[in-house]
């Protein structure tokens, strides 16, 4: 089974776990669902667990950045033409 994780390339990877940790992987996961058990064990230490405020904190202050206010003007100016 092939799953694509929102438009990510793939690559093998080669790296070392404990012996105890591979033996369980290998009895208890299908072969053709490692890739994907490990990638989602990946996915889900490497995301920021973020509550909504910490969210619409982040969302306000990218908008109120002076940077991203000329992208938007710049963008709003290309969408009329």
């Amino acid at each position: 089974m092939v799953r694509q994780y929102s438009g990510m390339g793939m690559r093998q990877m080669t790296f070392e776990i404990p012996d105890e940790v591979a033996e369980r992987v290998m009895s208890e996961v299908p072969t053709a669902e490692q890739s994907e058990v490990v990638t989602k064990a990946l996915l889900r230490r490497t995301r920021p667990k973020l509550t909504a405020e910490q969210w619409d904190a982040i969302c306000e202050a990218a908008n109120n950045d002076p940077e991203t206010q000329v992208i938007e003007r710049e963008s709003a100016a290309y969408s009329r033409d």
